[in-house]
Parts: structure tokens; C-alpha cells; sequence
């Protein structure tokens, strides 16, 4: 029951339907672009990930990697997986033309991605994570670093990682103990243990770049203290190539739920006393530099989750119109033709609700991307600072919406399965599997709900909020079709209830309500997050209902739009309801969590 990765229309759709993504292409940067190039990008992702990717998906998650103490070892399908898509050139997709790149917009390197995503999440960690590590170096090292480390990683040659859990410390950067000591040329020596590693031991490249937060000795306490270094698994010779270890160690391999291709690993620093750290930047600002790796990583979890989902929810949804079971009235006897079980009520209740998550989460996500784009490359700063300041309102929504989603939608993928859903023998409890590190990793969803409620919707004097509420009611003054007109009017009063209900978050956090808003964070994270993807389905809405006008559609694209129509509708009408019961909870400060003593459980 094979499908393409992802939809073509769907793509589509919500590049240059919705986002005009095309338009950007009138922009100096992208100015070497059109439609045709940038579709030729996704052509050749797509082509990898359906011919190196997907193949492998579940034999990289029933074979894991092993380590015998001295050397990791995968599946060999890996390894040509990730030399295809560093032979492509998509590791520098984004980067400028004189640094080995592309120049693409995030937009369509965000739609190449989700081709990857939904082909083999764990296969795909490897390449991504090093974009990521690239482009901290990028922004924040010296030149001799940036000359060092990025052309290897850009070009595939080396990997990298971002190196910041310690066994006692999670979330909690603060606490970290890994230290760096100066040395007196002025270098640095790297001392610790770092866990939960995404590819931090492997034969994929020649060598590993891990950015390692630590401390260095007599930094101030807490996160001001904490610097950024980059620690090479190998350091380099006077040409540019790995030589000598660099005391960077395995200590073991960590065996997870899912995502099981990707080695999560124990890495000790130092254990010799001779572990070369390089510092990035200034010191002490290591957090700051991270966050930029951070919120990148955070949109494309967001993406992930809508992808791994949307994977399920298309396999769950050819199984539905394949398998035959039961019948419907009238014809229901015993002696009538029985129906695919698509025809059934309660699974259309379950294809609907995963379509209106995971396409909700994807246009969210696409819709993120672009403010990427507008906040580098719009003509005037003004623009590009509402661009960035929007963005920042909408990166905890965009990381936490999705993979609160998508693992949702995996599940009620399983449950149309049935018995089948529940067994290895197909996909789908690999993709929830797979799913459910999103809510976790890069910041759980609870800490995501911590940052929107106490930092995000407040910054800059509101400034993201603002931009958020003119943007919203600028879409919806100039939409006319009658079906989106009446999604609006039921929207509108969360919207009205929302405005006023966060001057009292704001009195509340500032006093004794504090604790109970605190712990009731969560409520307004969803409460945010189902009103944006309500409007997100209401963009996709709209530009359906104009479509549907068209008489020259095919029966084909007039089903694609119908069906958005009749998503946007079901979301608005079924999920959005559903933040009556946070917006009580929020606005009476109940306190049944916050007030609940460890000693009761």
C-alpha cells in the first residue's frame, strides 16, 4: 500500500496557492529563482528521500545501531541515504551562492524537509542536525572557525550535533557542570558528560562537530555563565583534515522508543585531560547563541511532527478506502455488499480530524518559514522587524501545536487499522512511535507553554501580539466567500475572549496568581494554539472557496478543495470548541493543580 511521500497538489497548494512563495523571487536574494527552479529542488528531494529514504525506514527501527565498546555500527543503507543527500547540495540549500549554496528560500528547503520527514525521521536527523550546528558557527565564530569547520560541513564531510543535556541536568541548562578551563595560550580544555545526544557517534562523516555548553572556571552562576564551544571528535591538521583524537568519547548508546536510526548517545569530554574546545563568540553568552540553534530546531520539530503525521494519516486513509468490513444503512443486511470502511461514520470522524491536524499543523509550519524569508529579505527594516517580531510570538506555537498533533493524529491512525494498526507489520505505530519524541525534545511542550505565557507574549511591549491581531484581521477583511465568512463568525469571540483575558494573565502574573498561572500554562498554550491553526484553516479555506469558482477544475481538484473546505470546516466546528473549557480554567486562576502537594499522590 505504497503512496507518494507527500502529496503533489497538497505541495502545491500550500506553497503558491496560499504563500505565493513565488512572489519571493521578486526579492534580491532569491532573484536567480522562479517557479521552475524551485520546483526542480523539490523534485530531486523528493526523488532522494522516496529512492534512499523510505526504503530503509523500517529495517534502520527493527536494527539499531550497536556499539561494541569501540566502534558504532548501522544498517549500510544509512550511510548511502546520507551521501545522497549531501551529494544533492542540500546541506548548504539555504546558505549563499559563494559559500557552496543554493540561496533558497527556508520556505521550499522547509517543503524539501518534510519530503525526508515523512520518508525516515532517524535517517534524516544526521544531515539536519548539522544545518543546524553550520549555521550557529555561521552567525557567532570567528573566521577561523567558520574557515575551519563549515566548508566540511556544508559539503557533508563532517557532522554536527548540539551537545547540551548533562546526566543531571535536562531542561535545566543552569545547572550544568561541564566545565572549560584556559589554558595559558588561551585555548581551552573541556571537562564533562553530555546524554541524550542525537547523532554523537557514528562512521557517517570523517568527523563530528559537537557545539558543548559549558562553563567556564569562575563564570558567574546560572545560564549567564555558561559559554559555547565547538569540540571536534578529531582535531584537525595544518591542512584542514581530522588527525588525533580529541578525548571525546563514547560512553554508550541510549536505546529510545523511536526514532531508532538516529544514535542518542552518552558522550564524556575530557577523561584524559586533553579535550580542545573552541570558543564561539564571547564568553558567557553560549545560551544566546544556542537559542538561535534552538528556535531553528524548534520550526522544524513543529514540521517534523506535522510530517511524521501527515505520513500516518495518508497510509491510514488508502487502508480505509482498501479494507472491506461492515455495511451501512439502508443497505445493511447480511446479504447486501459490504463497504470499505472509509464509508463508515466514525472513521471519516478520524480521517478528518488527522487531515485537519496535520494539514492545520503543515500550513502553521510553511506559514512560520516564510516569515524566515520576509524577516531577511523584505525591502524595508520596519518590515523585516514586524516579520521577526511576529515569528518570535509564534515559534513556541509552531514547535508545541504540531507535535501535540501529530502524534494525535498517529494514534487515531492506529485505531483505523484496528488490530492490524497495533502490529509492526505496518507502518503506522512506527510513526507514532517515532512522533512522540517531538512533544519532548527541544524544549518540552510544557516549557514551550512557559516561554509563550511569560516571555513571549510580552516582549518588546507586545509588539509579536500586535503584529499577530493586525495580520489575522487583515486576512479576514478582505475574504467574501459566504463558508469562510461564517468560519470567521464563529472564531471571532475566542479571538474577543482571548484579548480580554490576557490583561488579567498579566495582572496575575505580576502578583499572587502567579503559581496558579504557572501551572495552568498549558491551558493558554492551547488556547493560543487552536486559534492560530483556526486562522491558518481559514487562509486555506479561503483560497478553496475562490478555486471551487473556477469551472474548468477537474473532478480531482474540485475533491482537493472540497475536501479543505469541509476540514477547515470540521476543525472550527469540532476542535476549536474545545479551548471553552482552558478559557474557564484560565480565567477563574483555578488552582487544583498549583495547589495539589507531592506528599497527595
Amino acid at each position: 500500500m505504497k503512496s507518494e511521500l507527500v502529496k503533489d497538489k497538497e505541495y502545491q497548494f500550500q506553497l503558491y496557492e496560499v504563500l505565493d512563495t513565488e512572489a519571493l523571487c521578486s526579492r534580491e536574494r532569491f532573484s536567480e529563482h522562479n517557479k521552475e527552479t524551485f520546483d526542480a529542488v523539490l523534485d530531486i528531494a523528493n526523488k532522494i528521500a522516496t529512492e534512499k529514504f523510505a526504503p530503509h525506514n523500517a529495517k534502520a527501527d527493527a536494527n539499531e545501531p550497536t556499539f561494541d565498546g569501540e566502534k558504532v555500527t548501522m544498517i549500510e543503507e544509512v550511510q548511502v541515504a546520507y551521501d545522497a543527500y549531501a551529494q544533492a547540495g542540500l546541506i548548504a540549500g539555504r546558505y549563499d551562492f559563494e559559500e557552496g549554496g543554493m540561496q533558497l528560500p527556508e520556505t521550499i528547503m522547509m517543503a524539501c524537509s518534510g519530503y525526508f520527514m515523512a520518508a525516515n525521521p532517524s535517517s534524516t536527523s544526521y544531515p539536519f542536525l548539522t544545518v543546524a550546528a553550520a549555521n550557529v558557527i555561521r552567525n557567532f565564530a570567528s573566521d577561523s572557525i567558520k574557515n575551519a569547520f563549515m566548508p566540511p560541513m556544508l559539503s557533508g564531510d563532517f557532522t554536527g550535533t548540539m551537545a547540551l543535556t548533562e546526566p543531571h541536568a535536562g531542561s535545566s541548562l543552569a545547572d550544568i557542570h561541564t566545565s572549560a578551563s584556559k589554558t595559558a595560550d588561551g585555548q581551552y580544555r573541556i571537562k564533562g558528560s553530555k546524554m541524550f545526544i542525537s547523532a554523537g557517534d557514528h562512521s557517517l562523516s570523517k568527523n563530528i562537530v559537537h557545539l558543548v555548553l559549558a562553563k567556564i572556571q569562575g563564570a558567574p552562576a546560572g545560564v549567564k555563565g555558561i559559554s559555547l564551544f565547538v569540540v571536534p571528535k578529531y582535531r584537525l591538521d595544518n591542512q584542514g583534515e581530522p588527525s588525533e583524537s580529541n578525548d571525546v568519547a563514547l560512553a554508550g548508546l541510549i536505546h529510545k522508543l523511536g526514532y531508532r536510526g538516529t544514535t542518542s548517545t552518552v558522550l564524556s569530554f575530557g577523561d584524559q585531560g586533553d579535550c580542545h574546545g573552541y570558543l564561539i563568540g564571547e564568553e558567557h553568552q553560549g545560551l544566546r547563541y544556542m537559542f538561535l540553534m534552538m528556535n531553528e530546531a524548534r520550526l522544524g520539530v513543529g514540521f517534523g511532527a506535522a510530517m511524521i503525521g501527515y505520513s500516518g494519516y495518508q497510509y491510514s486513509l488508502a487502508y480505509a478506502k482498501d479494507r472491506v468490513q461492515g455495511r451501512i444503512p439502508p443497505h445493511n443486511k447480511p446479504t447486501d455488499k459490504a463497504v470499505s470502511i472509509i464509508q463508515h461514520g466514525d472513521v471519516k470522524r478520524m480521517l478528518l480530524a488527522q487531515k485537519s491536524y496535520v494539514e492545520g499543523a503543515m500550513a502553521l509550519c510553511f506559514y512560520a518559514a516564510r516569515l524566515v524569508d520576509d524577516s531577511h529579505t523584505l525591502e524595508h527594516k520596519i518590515q523585516r522587524q514586524h516579520a521577526l517580531e511576529l515569528l518570535d510570538l509564534l515559534t513556541p506555537i509552531v514547535k508545541a501545536w504540531p507535535s501535540e498533533y501529530g502524534p494525535k493524529a498517529n494514534d487515531l491512525a492506529i485505531q483505523i487499522l484496528g488490530g492490524a494498526g497495533y502490529t509492526r507489520e505496518y507502518p503506522v505505530e512506527q510513526c507514532w512511535r517515532d512522533n512522540r519524541l517531538n512533544p519532548i525534545h527541544e524544549g518540552t511542550n510544557g516549557i514551550q507553554a512557559l516561554d509563550l505565557l511569560t516571555r513571549k507574549l510580552w516582549q518588546a511591549q507586545g509588539a509579536g501580539l500586535k503584529q499577530l491581531q493586525q495580520v489575522m484581521q487583515g486576512d479576514f477583511s478582505v475574504i467574501t466567500g459566504p463558508l469562510c465568512q461564517a468560519l470567521i463568525k464563529l472564531l471571532k469571540p475566542y479571538i474577543q475572549q482571548m484579548s480580554e483575558l490576557i490583561p488579567a494573565l498579566a495582572q496575575g502574573l505580576a502578583g499572587d496568581k502567579q503559581p496558579v498561572l504557572l501551572a495552568n500554562a498549558s491551558c493558554f498554550m492551547n488556547v493560543f494554539g487552536q486559534i492560530v491553526t483556526s486562522w491558518m484553516w481559514i487562509r486555506q479555506a479561503n483560497v478553496a472557496e475562490k478555486a471551487l469558482h473556477n469551472s474548468d477544475l477537474s473532478k480531482d481538484e474540485q475533491d482537493f478543495y472540497q475536501g479543505k473546505l469541509q476540514a477547515a470546516k470540521y476543525f472550527i466546528h469540532w476542535e476549536l470548541p474545545t479551548i471553552a473549557k482552558d478559557i474557564k480554567l484560565l480565567t477563574e486562576f483555578d488552582d487544583t493543580c498549583a495547589a495539589m502537594h507531592s506528599d497527595w499522590f
